[in-house]
């Protein structure tokens, strides 16, 4: 993991040739100064990583050698999609970046009533993609080698409606006050895990959450920032019952 790390959107292969997108090959070149020769990691998402070469710069291109394929996997043996209601300014951007630090598998941004953040049209859609290149970001980074899908953004009540009856595994909710603890629950595989925007859920949106199998959970006697509530709770989930718990 000491070489740079990028991601390649088309598959690769072992053995090939091939020119790093644009974007990669100005980051790698122009950004990291990379020379010919330097040995760089390609991961296209799919699992695995490729240790490659770059062989050739120059203005317009940055050609790379791909090698063997290396079966290197860092996700986590849970399942955690994050469901977050829009946070304002730059704490989503924050909060995505971590959140694939920790091992989340999915993020969904949902738009709730206290939500600051209002995106619509093309705003939301540059949001979006903005959202899904921070967690690739974030992968090149942390090592994992397959990159979390960033949902578009939803209403919160329609996708209680609409996903929270097909959701399997733990579903959880953080509200200040919650009769339950996380370290009360029952271990699980596949959590869910629902964090407010600021001033966190209406009473309604908590109770058609609630009505869709969420529990509500504490974590500990002080309210806690929306941008710290979530990430708090993905790495003592993890502790609990995921991957920090060494072994």
């Amino acid at each position: 993991m000491n070489s740079p790390r990028f991601f390649c959107a088309e598959p690769l292969s072992p053995g090939t040739r091939f020119e790093l997108p644009e974007a990669v090959a100005r980051h790698a070149t122009r950004v990291l100064r990379l020379p010919a020769g330097a040995r760089i990691t390609l991961f296209d998402g799919r699992g695995g990583e490729y240790p490659a070469q770059i062989i050739d710069i120059s203005p317009a291109r940055v050609s790379v050698s791909v090698q063997a394929r290396q079966d290197v996997e860092r996700e986590s043996p849970l399942r955690l999609t994050l469901v977050q209601a829009l946070q304002a300014a730059d704490k989503m951007d924050y909060t995505i970046q971590k959140a694939v630090e920790l091992g989340v598998s999915a993020i969904q941004p949902v738009a709730s009533r206290r939500s600051v953040v209002k995106l619509a049209g093309e705003r939301q859609h540059k949001r979006e993609a903005h959202w899904q290149a921070v967690a690739i970001a974030a992968c090149e980074q942390c090592g994992r080698n397959r990159v979390p899908p960033v949902a578009p953004v939803a209403p919160l009540d329609r996708w209680l409606a609409g996903a929270g009856p097909a959701l399997a595994g733990l579903k959880l909710m953080l509200a200040p006050g919650a009769e339950h603890s996380l370290e009360r629950l029952s271990p699980a595989t596949q959590v869910t895990l629902l964090v407010g925007a600021e001033g966190g859920l209406e009473p309604g949106e908590a109770q058609a959450a609630a009505a869709q199998g969420f529990i509500p959970v504490r974590l500990g006697p002080r309210i806690l920032r929306t941008e710290t509530a979530g990430l708090a709770a993905l790495a003592a989930i993890q502790t609990l019952w995921g991957d920090f718990k060494g072994g």
